[in-house]
């Protein structure tokens, strides 16, 4: 009896220990949510209020993401007219939340506070103190499916990553691409030569012409030969960048990502799809090398070259980069890539045709350069009416309208006193349409600003950021100039152009500013 007893003691005392873990483990996870959903917010809101930011209130989880999500939907759903500020259709929220709380506000992405920066010598402390600011990311790990590679990085990760591409965007290696940047060009304008008769304008939506054009340049410089297969990639990437849209404007609960949805399914099975597809690229080419055969001229040849060379020099595979970080950085060739060549050039057309003056004097450089020949590398370099141009367009039609950073620890960011753990924005569209900056004329079409150049246009300051800036400005930006300066140039020596009546002006933003209803122009052959 006294044995029985005392087993049942044993049993009590043994669930009363299982209990209290429970409990314990349940409080633990309790106080973690209640701590990331509210009393974390509110302990930061306390703090930036204190340090003279003025903000929204923090609403529990949500923040203001129903209603930035609201302006955005609403925003999309009305063209606007050519005056018009773009700013409110692309980033209405933001552009709401400073002219009520000042230049440097606060706003909720859920339980995350956003601090909006628009002053330029703020926004060139964030960019060049790159180990101080990292590259913010979104909570949900899906958002990380489009693009792992050098944009992501941080610290000694990005400094080893940025050396090994480094040598593949040096304008040695690009002028190899030049014939590869030409022939997709070719394509692209004998296509129109088709359509369009002689003596007489046709409407053509050349939007996604560009696209296509600017997706076979991107598949050609960084596959070579495999560029068939690499449209697969192109594809794919398109159609990820919208889902990643969608879930960056949606509250993340941790491990919702496990969640077997419609969306988190596929975009796993398109991620799935690019990585077998790259990976064969690769390993068709790894055999090639070390049978013998010389690396080709594209942008994966030049890496896999420049990553061969630095685990040589160093005798240790852990200075290079592995397969899957090769496939990462090809995938952010693409997206990167095409899409800045491709909203540069489509923004580009659209400001030539509402300033046909300007689509002379580009014409006849072009003309007086290079005739009805074959654009050359020289000769490009020599375009200064099409680089400014192309510069204004930047300003007016940025390729990214905001950057995000973050900082890990407490910082002083000119008079602002930061807590650790908030989200810093960069305007970008606001930056490069500041009256203050760029003078009363700051929403004008006027590339004669750039004609010495971009630091006397910007006097000096950090104001025109279309690559970003600092030790992370975009590697490939002298790949899509001088992209951007040979499609304009052949299309100015075959074509002049005009805006549709049936064009309507409607900027928005998956990830790249797009024209949501196309650019239908109206073409004449020359």
């Amino acid at each position: 009896m006294e044995f029985l007893s005392y087993m049942r003691s044993m049993e009590i005392s043994y669930n009363i220990i299982i209990a209290t873990i429970c409990v314990a483990i349940l409080l633990f996870y309790t106080w973690k949510v209640l701590n990331w959903a509210w009393f974390g917010p509110k302990k930061l809101e306390n703090c930036l209020r204190q340090r003279g930011l003025k903000g929204n209130p923090y609403k529990l989880l949500y923040g203001d993401l129903n209603e930035l999500t609201k302006s955005i939907v609403e925003a999309k759903s009305k063209p606007i007219n050519f005056s018009d500020d773009i700013a409110q259709r692309l980033i209405p929220f933001f552009l709401n939340s400073i002219n009520k709380n000042g230049k440097s506000s606060f706003i909720w992405l859920g339980p995350y506070p956003i601090v909006l920066i628009t002053n330029p010598e703020h926004v060139k402390e964030i960019f060049t103190k790159n180990y101080v600011y990292l590259k913010q990311t979104h909570p949900n790990p899906l958002t990380k499916l489009l693009a792992k590679g050098l944009v992501m990085l941080e610290e000694d990760k990005w400094a080893k990553h940025r050396k090994i591409i480094n040598p593949t965007f040096h304008v040695e290696k690009l002028k190899h691409m030049l014939p590869a940047f030409y022939v997709c060009c070719s394509e692209m304008i004998s296509k129109w030569e088709e359509i369009v008769p002689k003596e007489t304008s046709t409407e053509i939506d050349v939007w996604p012409d560009l696209e296509m054009m600017t997706g076979e340049v991107i598949s050609r410089t960084a596959f070579g030969s495999s560029y068939e297969e690499g449209r697969i990639v192109f594809e794919l990437q398109k159609e990820q960048a919208e889902h990643v849209m969608e879930v960056a404007r949606s509250i993340y609960i941790p491990g919702s990502r496990f969640l077997p949805t419609k969306r988190n399914k596929r975009m796993l099975e398109i991620e799935k799809e690019i990585q077998t597809t790259i990976r064969r690229i690769i390993d068709k080419r790894l055999r090639a090398m070390e049978g013998g055969e010389t690396s080709k001229d594209d942008l994966l040849g030049i890496l896999l070259e420049s990553n061969m060379k630095e685990i040589e020099q160093h005798g240790s595979k852990d200075f290079g980069m592995t397969t899957i970080e090769v496939i990462e950085e090809c995938k952010l060739f693409y997206f990167a890539g095409q899409e800045t060549t491709s909203v540069l050039l489509v923004w580009t057309m659209i400001l030539l045709c509402l300033h046909p003056e300007w689509q002379v004097r580009a014409r006849e450089e072009v003309l007086q350069v290079f005739g009805n020949d074959k654009p050359d590398l020289e000769g490009l370099g020599r375009l200064k009416i099409v680089t400014m141009i192309l510069y204004e367009t930047l300003r007016l039609f940025p390729p990214l309208p905001t950057f995000g950073r973050t900082n890990k620890e407490d910082v002083k960011l000119g008079e602002l006193n930061l807590p650790a753990g908030v989200i810093l924005i960069v305007p970008a569209i606001l930056v490069h349409y500041d009256k203050e900056i760029w003078g009363e004329d700051a929403k004008e079409f006027k590339p004669e600003r750039f004609s010495e150049g971009v630091s006397k246009a910007t006097k000096g300051q950090f104001s025109f950021i279309p690559f970003g800036g600092g030790p992370r400005i975009c590697i490939g930006q002298n790949f899509a100039m001088m992209e951007a300066k040979m499609a304009i140039a052949m299309i100015l020596q075959r074509f002049s152009f005009e805006l549709s009546p049936s064009y309507t002006h409607a900027p928005f933003a998956v990830v790249t500013i797009h024209p949501q209803y196309g650019a239908p122009l109206l073409m004449r052959k020359l």
